[in-house]
């Protein structure tokens, strides 16, 4: 919660900020400033480039900030890391009280640490030591070296002075002792507000991981193999879906037969989410590489076929009246007015397609997989190394972003009359 208030807080300042200062330094004079209307009109809006750029500096601040990162100029407080010293009260059986002191050498986790060294004092409640890693809490056995321990009747009645009673709770100077039901202290060190690196680690830890990765590999295949195996599904899946689903969506546009064979198919098919299929096509293709592009191929097939019939749909009737005017023949007016004016919405399509296809390749690649990207990700996670499994997810957005750039500017360059009638 406290994450997303400082975003939204980060967003407000930046959208204020930056409408501040355009509105002195720019004056806008192309045609879109010059409308009478832009709110609702949708050709009006464009990125802001500036917000996008905050956007991913505001984003790599807040992570490096709770992560305690050696990159970011500020930081969120972090866990207690020293020693912490507090007083606990032992009861003997005859009613008599007396004091001990338990120091604790709280270190960073990953680091080397003994507990301190601590004389044991007079009286019937002796000193004792201990150590524990930031994030953690310890069980600190006071009665082991008492002169009375629980089995002779004693037990622990107030820390730092504070009455406690089993299950209860107090805090002390650098966190807060808890008595189990069975009245053993348990100290737990304040966490701050900083993540825990097995949670989230640090940027430059994931940035770290990705040059040892692709210059040493990880489950003996590099890291450019690892996502060259993951692209290679993807375009196949997707390739084989598009060759026929588009054909397929033509002939549901364009024939009432076609339409009312598949539509049933294709409507059931729709909604089912590929991850739902992994189980029946590992039962038919077993777990090689054929079972991974057979669900790739499905995810694609739906969307392209759906792409192709709402393209043929959408073509003005006023255009294809035209063509017939001219005395254009049925092959003619499908190679020259419903292929052009159908394709702006298969490419919608292919881009919507390939981004499921990016995104199931993961889960495809959860099934007996040697390489993948996928398969790097969840083999990371058995044994918690986060840094490689948020390594993996960005490479899987950087990837599946650069994809549907890719295919932007070949949407552009193919068919530059979409958006003009």
């Amino acid at each position: 919660m406290i994450i997303l208030l400082i975003y939204i807080a980060i967003f407000v300042a930046a959208f204020f900020a930056v409408k501040l200062v355009t509105s002195h330094l720019t004056k806008a004079t192309d045609f879109t400033s010059l409308k009478t209307v832009t709110f609702g009109d949708e050709s009006t809006v464009s990125a802001d480039r500036a917000a996008s750029v905050i956007s991913v500096i505001a984003i790599f601040l807040i992570w490096g900030a709770f992560t305690g990162s050696k990159w970011s100029p500020i930081h969120a407080p972090g866990p207690f890391v020293g020693e912490a010293v507090f007083t606990y009260t032992a009861e003997a059986p005859d009613g008599s009280r007396d004091d001990g002191t338990v120091t604790v050498n709280v270190f960073e986790v990953g680091a080397d640490s003994a507990a301190p060294d601590v004389e044991p004092g007079d009286g019937f409640a002796k000193n004792d030591a201990a150590k524990v890693g930031a994030w953690r809490s310890t069980l600190i056995r006071v009665d082991k070296n008492d002169d009375f321990d629980k089995k002779a009747g004693a037990k622990v009645v107030a820390i730092d002075g504070q009455p406690i009673a089993p299950g209860e709770t107090v805090e002390v100077e650098s966190g807060v002792v808890t008595l189990t039901p069975k009245g053993t202290p348990n100290y737990k060190p304040y966490q701050g507000w900083q993540m825990e690196p097995v949670w989230l680690p640090p940027p430059e830890a994931v940035v770290g991981r990705v040059f040892e990765i692709f210059s040493n590999g990880y489950q003996n295949f590099t890291l450019a193999e690892h996502v060259g195996w993951s692209l290679f599904r993807v375009v196949a899946g997707f390739v084989a879906g598009a060759l026929i689903g588009i054909p397929l969506g033509y002939a549901m546009g364009l024939s009432n037969w076609f339409r009312g064979w598949f539509d049933p198919i294709v409507e059931f098919m729709r909604p089912v989410p590929p991850l739902a299929l992994i189980p029946l096509v590992i039962i038919w293709a077993g777990i090689g590489e054929a079972g991974k592009v057979i669900l790739l191929f499905l995810a694609a097939l739906w969307i392209m076929t759906i792409a192709a019939r709402a393209g043929v749909s959408g073509v003005r009737i006023s255009k294809i009246h035209a063509a017939y005017s001219l005395g254009a023949s049925k092959w003619q007016i499908l190679y020259h007015v419903i292929v052009p004016n159908s394709l702006p919405e298969i490419f919608t399509g292919a881009r919507v397609a390939m981004g499921v296809c990016w995104g199931t390749v993961v889960a495809a690649e959860l099934v007996a997989a040697e390489k993948g990207a996928g398969m790097m990700i969840m083999v990371a996670s058995r044994f918690q190394l986060t840094d490689i499994v948020i390594m993996g997810i960005v490479l899987i957005g950087v990837i599946g972003y650069g994809i549907d750039i890719l295919m932007r500017m070949a949407e552009r360059w193919l068919i530059p009359w979409k958006g003009r009638g």
